[in-house]
């Protein structure tokens, strides 16, 4: 879905360094210092107008969050909400997704979220999908020997596609839900895309997987 251009918003994001940064190799390995913690550092990759990010957030205050889009009529969508919020634990970048190595040391993250990402359905495309097994490769060496992967989607085809391919790359599926709405799934919050699906009454599928170590190749 193409966004409105936002009047200011590169103005916006320069003039809030604390807040959000367009480079984050800075921080590399010292995130709980920008935090000024020692709290365990959750990601989501795509995270759109940041409604799943900013709640999460405030739902979880003893996690620090970083949302990471890059799309600059997305992220300041997050930053609005941010300014009004002023949640401590909550930290924005404005970077492409396939870097992340960038900007996160080894073993740096506990958990990584994907969101209704770009399904990307042509053949030719598959590289682009966020569960690629190049992606998978990136997460994992950015997180935690036994970290999480959480995922959630309304597309099926991506879903079932996802599922093969974390399995193929040897990680661990810790649980697997078809239609999250229906279940007894507690506390979970819902994306901007999440609402207008559901709402449709499309089913909502998500997953939890596990990374199991580091790999040598």
């Amino acid at each position: 879905m193409r966004l409105r251009n936002k009047p200011g918003a590169k103005d916006t994001i320069l003039n809030h360094p604390e807040l959000i940064l367009t480079d984050g190799s800075d921080w590399k390995g010292k995130w709980q210092e920008r935090f000024g913690n020692d709290q365990p550092i959750h990601i989501e990759v795509g995270s759109g107008k940041g409604q799943f990010i900013v709640e999460m957030a405030k739902a979880h205050p003893d996690v620090n969050y970083i949302g990471i889009e890059m799309q600059t009529n997305a992220i300041i969508s997050i930053l609005e909400k941010q300014l009004e919020e002023q949640l401590p634990n909550l930290q924005l970048l404005l970077v492409d997704g396939a870097d992340l190595t960038d900007y996160f040391a080894d073993s740096e993250v506990d958990q990584v979220y994907l969101n209704f990402s770009d399904p990307w359905p042509k053949t030719r495309h598959e590289k682009r999908r966020l569960t690629y097994k190049t992606f998978l490769k990136t997460y994992e060496t950015i997180a935690k020997p036994e970290a999480e992967l959480h995922f959630k989607t309304d597309n099926q085809s991506l879903f079932e596609y996802s599922l093969a391919s974390v399995t193929w790359y040897g990680m661990t599926i810790k649980k697997v839900w078809l239609n999250l709405h229906e279940s007894n799934f507690e506390g979970n919050i819902m994306t901007e895309y999440e609402e207008k699906f559901s709402q449709k009454g499309q089913p909502i599928y998500r997953l939890e997987a596990i990374f199991n170590g580091k790999k040598l190749n």
